[in-house]
C-alpha cells in the first residue's frame, strides 16, 4: 500500500497545493478512510482473490452492470500500473543523469512490466516475501530521509504560499492513487485464515502507517525546497530533496529505494488485475467480455494485463496517467460504495458511512475532473472512451451469448 505515486506525483500536486501539500495528503487519507471502511467490511463478508470485482457480482447481480464495472475497475489497474512504470522508468532516467535515449527510456518500459508478469507467475507466496523485504526497505529510507530533511530545514527562510481550498482538493485528488493499494489489499482476503479480523486490521493499519510516511516526506520536500524547483523537478522530486539532505549518496538511495516502490507497485497492481479477470472468467459468468477465451487461464490473464500496461505506459506521459489512474479510482469506489448499500445488512456497514464515501470520492473526482478537462482534455476523454468502451462491450458480449444459446 506504500504509493509508488508519492515518488512520482508531488510536483504535478504541489503546482495546485502550493507548499500546502501535507494538507492535500491529509485530505486523500481521510477520504481513503471512508472508503477503506466499505472495502473491509465488503472484504470480510465476501472472501475473495477477485476482491473488488467480487462485491459488484455481489452488490448489483450478475449482468451488464456489474460487468462493465469490472471491466472499467480491470482498465484502472492497468492504467495504475502504468503509472508506476512510468516513475519507474522516470528515476532510473534521473539514476544516469537524464541522459537516456527515448528508445531506450521506452524499452526499460516494457522490460520492467514484463519482469513484473514473470514474478506473479512465480506465486503469492514467493511475491509476497519479496513485496515485504522491499517495502520494509523503502519506508526505513523515506523515515531517514523525512527526519533528515525536518531536522536540517531552514524554517526561518520558509514562506508559506496562498491558500487556495479548489487547489488543495484537486491535489488531495492527484495524491488519491498513493492510497489505492488498500483496494488491492481485499484480493488477498480469500487466502486469510480470519478475513473478519485481519482484513480490517490490515487496511486501517496500512493507511494510518503510510499517511504518517505522506505527511512526513511531504512536509521535509516542502520545507527543503523553494515551490518553483519542486515543480522543475516534477517526476523526481523526493531524489533531488535528498541530495540536499545527504548529497550523492541520499540521492541514490532514494532513487533506488523510488525503484524498488514502484516495481513493487507494478507488481501488485498487474497482480491485482489479473486477479480479477481470472477469477470472473473462472467464478461468475458476469463477464462474457472479460470471461471467453483472452482470461480464461491466470497465464492468459496475466498477459493481457502486461501487453495492456505496457501500451498504456508507452502513449501516455506520467503527469497525464496519474490523473487518468486517480480519476479512475475515486469513480470505482464511489460505485462500488453505492451497491454496497444494497447488501449493508449482509455486511454490517453504516449506510450513513456508505454515503458519506460516495459523497466524498465524486466530489474529488469532480474537482479533478474539471481541472483535468483544462489542464489535459486528452486524459480525460481517453478516460471516458475506457468507460464506455466496458460498459459497451460487456453489453456486446452478453447480447452475443444470448443470441448463441438461442441457435
Amino acid at each position: 500500500m506504500m504509493g509508488a505515486g508519492l515518488y512520482s506525483l508531488l510536483g504535478l500536486a504541489s503546482s495546485h497545493a502550493g507548499s500546502h501539500l501535507p494538507l492535500a495528503f491529509l485530505i486523500g487519507a481521510i477520504a481513503a478512510a471512508f472508503s477503506v471502511y466499505s472495502y473491509a467490511k465488503l472484504g470480510a463478508a465476501f472472501p475473495s482473490s477477485g476482491g473488488a470485482a467480487t462485491f459488484t457480482v455481489m452488490s448489483f447481480g450478475p449482468g451488464i452492470i456489474s460487468g462493465g464495472i469490472n471491466l472499467f475497475q480491470y482498465i484502472a489497474y492497468l492504467i495504475a500500473a502504468a503509472l508506476y512504470a512510468a516513475g519507474f522508468v522516470e528515476y532510473t532516467n534521473t539514476l544516469f543523469g537524464g541522459d537516456l535515449s527515448p528508445v531506450l527510456l521506452k524499452c526499460i518500459t516494457a522490460a520492467i512490466i514484463l519482469i513484473c508478469t514473470f514474478l506473479n507467475l512465480l506465486g503469492p507466496s514467493l511475491v509476497g516475501k519479496a513485496e515485504a523485504i522491499v517495502i520494509a526497505l523503502v519506508v526505513i529510507s523515506l523515515i531517514v530521509f523525512s527526519a533528515m530533511g525536518i531536522h536540517q530545514a531552514d524554517l526561518k527562510s520558509y514562506h508559506m504560499t496562498p491558500f487556495s481550498f479548489e487547489g488543495i482538493v484537486v491535489a488531495a485528488g492527484i495524491l488519491y492513487i498513493n492510497f489505492q493499494g488498500f483496494g488491492v489489499v481485499t484480493n488477498s482476503s480469500s487466502a486469510m485464515k480470519s478475513p473478519q479480523k485481519e482484513l480490517p486490521l490490515a487496511m486501517f493499519s496500512a493507511l494510518i502507517l503510510v499517511t504518517i510516511a505522506y505527511l512526513a516526506v511531504s512536509t521535509a520536500v516542502v520545507l527543503l525546497m523553494p515551490l518553483n524547483l519542486i515543480q522543475l523537478d516534477n517526476g523526481h522530486v523526493l531524489a533531488d530533496a535528498a541530495e540536499i539532505v545527504a548529497g550523492k549518496l541520499g540521492f541514490i538511495i532514494i532513487s533506488i529505494s523510488a525503484l524498488l516502490a514502484c516495481a513493487a507497485a507494478v507488481n501488485a497492481t498487474i497482480f491485482a488485475a489479473s486477479n480479477i479477470a481470472a477469477d470472473l472468467a473462472e467464478t461468475y459468468e458476469v463477464s462474457s467480455a472479460l470471461g471467453n477465451s483472452v482470461l480464461k487461464s491466470k497465464l492468459r490473464a496475466l498477459t493481457v494485463s502486461s501487453i495492456g500496461v505496457i501500451v498504456l505506459a508507452l502513449i501516455f506521459p506520467l503527469s497525464e496517467v496519474g490523473q487518468m489512474a486517480s480519476l479512475a479510482f475515486l469513480l470505482v469506489y464511489a460505485v462500488i460504495s453505492y451497491g454496497h448499500l444494497r447488501v449493508h445488512k449482509q455486511t454490517g456497514a453504516s449506510p450513513k458511512i456508505l454515503w458519506c464515501v460516495i459523497a466524498i470520492n465524486l466530489s474529488l473526482f469532480t474537482a479533478l475532473l474539471m481541472n483535468t478537462i483544462k489542464a489535459a482534455p486528452s486524459s480525460a476523454i481517453a478516460l471516458l472512451i475506457a468507460l464506455v468502451a466496458s460498459f459497451g462491450l460487456e453489453a456486446f458480449s452478453l447480447l452475443k451469448s444470448k443470441r448463441h444459446k438461442l441457435h
